[in-house]
C-alpha cells in the first residue's frame, strides 16, 4: 500500500524578513480579488517603549489534518484530498459559508459581488493616450482580466464566481507541474519550506525532527500543516 501524503509547509520565523513577498506572489499567481488575501500575515507589537517586542507571523490557510471547515461543509464541496490538502470543489458550493464560519483562522474568503468589478470597467486610462485601460489590456491578452494567470485555471477556477468561497490551495495547480507554492519560490530568504512531511527525507520531515514546531492557535485541535520555527528577530 502506498504511503499516505501530506504536504505541508514549515516557516522559519527567524530567516523570515518580512517584506511581503509571499502575499504579493499569491496574488498575482491566483488572481484573488481586492481585499482578499490567501497569503497574509499578522503583526504584533507588545510592551512599553523601550522595552517592546515585535513579531510578524506569514499566514495562509493551514491545511488542517482535523479540518472544521470541511466537517461543517454541508454539500462536501470543501474536502481534503490525496495528498493532504483541504480543497473546494466550486460546483459543489452554495454560498453558505459554513466553511467560512467554522475556521478559527479566518482564511475564508466569500465572493459576495463579481470578482475584479473595477478592472472589468476600467475603460478611463490613467494618462491620456499613453497608457492603457483595463478593459483594453484584457482584450489584447485575450482574458477576463489584464492580470489574469491562465495556469490558476489548470485545477480550479481561475476566477471564482460569484457567491461561493475560495482560499489558499497551497498552489496546486503548481503542485501537478512538479513545482512549488508560488509563495515559497518569491520568499527571497527561503523562510518557506515545502514539502511531505509524511517522507522521512523530505526536508519538512527533517526539519520538524530537529525543531519543536508551532502551530496558530494549538487548542482549537485542527492539526495545522503549517507549521512554524524559530522566531521572528
Amino acid at each position: 500500500m502506498p504511503r499516505k501524503k501530506q504536504y505541508s509547509m514549515v516557516i522559519d520565523l527567524d530567516r523570515c524578513v518580512g517584506c511581503t513577498a509571499c502575499d504579493i506572489s499569491c496574488k498575482r499567481e491566483n488572481n484573488t480579488p481586492e481585499g482578499f488575501a490567501w497569503s497574509n500575515h499578522i503583526i504584533e507589537t507588545k510592551g512599553r517603549f523601550p522595552n517592546t517586542s515585535f513579531r510578524y507571523i506569514p499566514t495562509l490557510c493551514n491545511h488542517c489534518t482535523n479540518a472544521p471547515c470541511v466537517k461543517n461543509c454541508p454539500t462536501t464541496a470543501m474536502h481534503k484530498d490525496a495528498n493532504g490538502l483541504t480543497k473546494h470543489d466550486a460546483n459543489k458550493c452554495i454560498g453558505c459559508r459554513a466553511c467560512q464560519t467554522a475556521c478559527p483562522y479566518g482564511v475564508i474568503y466569500f465572493n459576495k459581488k463579481l470578482p475584479h468589478k473595477r478592472l472589468r470597467h476600467d475603460t478611463q486610462p490613467a494618462i491620456a493616450g499613453c497608457t492603457s485601460t483595463g478593459v483594453e489590456v484584457a482584450e489584447k491578452v485575450g482574458a477576463p482580466i489584464g492580470t489574469y494567470n491562465a495556469g490558476r485555471a489548470q485545477t480550479y477556477p481561475g476566477i471564482r464566481p460569484q457567491g461561493i468561497v475560495e482560499k489558499c490551495t497551497f498552489c496546486d495547480h503548481r503542485l501537478a507541474r512538479g513545482e512549488m507554492p508560488a509563495c515559497v519560490g518569491a520568499c527571497p530568504a527561503d523562510a518557506r519550506i515545502f514539502g511531505d512531511r509524511n517522507d522521512p527525507q523530505s526536508p519538512v520531515a527533517k526539519l520538524l525532527t530537529k525543531h519543536a514546531p508551532k502551530v496558530l492557535q494549538p487548542e482549537k485541535g485542527t492539526q495545522p500543516n503549517v507549521l512554524y520555527i524559530n522566531e521572528y528577530h
